[in-house]
């Protein structure tokens, strides 16, 4: 018997594929898409994968992710791929790429720091320590993030 299908097709919008099994209600959380919005969003968690074992796939429709969600994406799914689908199709590829540094996407965890001060505005600057797994510190205060922490610290 063939595989079933088990998620429709969209006719516009995102699809975000090799999300890491387990993790895609973070992604959810991360985007800030819930479910007061009127975008129908589908997810599907723990389908079998041949480059991971396993995966989530998160599809939005009528929304386009930009680069400043992608660069969000990183932090959780660093080897995520992301399509751009419209009329069915899909019109552009995108890959989740984790830089060297990312600047203004989260909040340092410490609130000692100081681009928590409001006297001295300082951009948010997270330097990767390490990308598998992520590990980040602080550009300013040098402190390690906590991982699950940094979801709720996104800007």
């Amino acid at each position: 018997m063939g595989e079933m299908r088990r998620v429709t097709a969209i006719c516009n919008g995102s699809v975000i594929d090799h999300i890491p099994a387990g993790t895609a209600l973070k992604v959810l959380r991360m985007l800030r898409i819930s479910g007061h919005r009127a975008n129908p969003v589908s997810l599907v968690m723990n389908v079998p994968s041949g480059k991971f074992g396993a995966k989530d796939i998160i599809k939005v429709e009528d929304r386009e992710l930009t680069q400043e969600e992608l660069d969000r994406l990183s932090i959780i799914a660093p080897h995520a791929s992301v399509a751009i689908i419209r009329n069915y199709s899909v019109a552009e590829k995108r890959e989740v790429d984790i830089q060297k540094e990312l600047v203004n996407v989260a909040k340092c965890t410490y609130s000692n720091c100081i681009t928590h001060g409001n006297r001295e505005p300082q951009p948010h600057r997270m330097t990767i320590i390490s990308s598998d797994p992520l590990q980040l510190r602080c550009h300013y205060c040098g402190r390690p993030q906590d991982m699950d922490a940094i979801i709720d610290n996104l800007l």
